[in-house]
């Protein structure tokens, strides 16, 4: 039952990253980690490789903010379409990813 209710207490952060301090460098992602503690083996592992990242309840920034996170890495449960957000240093996109934390806390 708690791992049901892990599965289903996702977040949703921006694929195109927009708020926070963005760092354009051009470093790769630390490797990911060999077997997270309690992460899922099924879904995507997916890097936040800018700094104070929101994750938000629903793919819009009017929507809660439920954690912010820095070069952080979490499991991709999916993709959906959202608002469109703009940063010059990135590009525009409106695809937002579903994630959650690989212990398996409760929504991220």
């Amino acid at each position: 039952m708690q791992h049901l209710t892990r599965r289903t207490a996702t977040a949703l952060v921006a694929a195109a990253l927009t708020v926070g301090g963005l760092t354009a460098t051009a470093q790769a992602a630390p490797a990911a980690p060999a077997a997270p503690a309690g992460g899922d083996p099924t879904l995507t592992d997916v890097y936040i490789w800018a700094t104070n990242v929101n994750l938000r309840e629903r793919p819009t920034r009017q929507s809660n903010v439920l954690a912010v996170r820095s070069k952080y890495w979490l499991d991709a449960v999916c993709q959906t379409r959202g608002e469109t957000v703009t940063d010059p240093a990135v590009g525009t996109n409106n695809w937002w990813t579903a994630v959650q934390e690989f212990a398996g806390s409760d929504i991220a």
